[in-house]
């Protein structure tokens, strides 16, 4: 989960516009490989040496409207929190059509491609516009199993009423199917919001 300081206070104002990045407990901030070999191999301890802490994963992110300069450091702020666990070409597949289903959503542009998905929101109007909506960064990892994945996307955009907001964070979950014939890969297809 990304998070952003509170910008309500005067000394937080006059402070340099800063974000952190907080790593929600359910994903790993280190392979546990990572953590071991960071012990000495002798097995003696270096003086001053401790664990790391939970501030020692936050990495500054841009300010808030920082426009699209922001996004290189939101995406590396992403694959430092969750190395990546995929296939590369499961994970191009599922970062290609995590961010299209997001566009669809946002957008509307796009949604007959997923006639299931959308099943219960056709009269919901879009509420972006396709020309003021971004993504900003994106990851695709497993979700807990092989068969199942997450796409994590930080997108911005301009809403019907003129308000633009970026850094929001959208998880879009897929299953892997299995190929109907020997031509075809297996399919990710998304799963419904429950």
């Amino acid at each position: 989960m990304l998070t952003w300081p509170p910008q309500s206070s005067p000394r937080v104002a006059d402070a340099p516009a800063r974000q952190s990045v907080t790593i929600p407990s359910g994903h790993p901030t280190l392979p546990s490989s990572s953590a071991e070999s960071a012990a000495p191999q002798d097995g003696t301890t270096t003086a001053g040496a401790s664990a790391p802490t939970p501030s020692a994963s936050a990495a500054a992110l841009p300010p808030h409207g920082e426009g699209t300069a922001g996004d290189r450091v939101i995406q590396q702020a992403l694959d430092t929190a969750w190395p990546a666990d995929l296939d590369a070409v499961d994970e191009r597949q599922l970062l290609t059509a995590g961010r299209a289903l997001l566009r669809a959503d946002a957008t509307g542009v796009g949604r007959h491609q997923w006639p299931a998905y959308f099943a219960r929101q056709e009269a919901v109007a879009p509420a972006f516009a396709r020309a003021r909506f971004r993504i900003q960064a994106a990851i695709a990892r497993q979700d807990g199993a092989p068969h199942r994945a997450v796409v994590l996307l930080v997108w911005a955009g301009t809403d019907r009423g003129g308000t633009h907001t970026d850094g929001r964070i959208t998880d879009l979950h897929f299953t892997r199917t299995a190929p109907t014939n020997k031509k075809e890969g297996p399919a990710w297809i998304p799963q419904p919001r429950p």
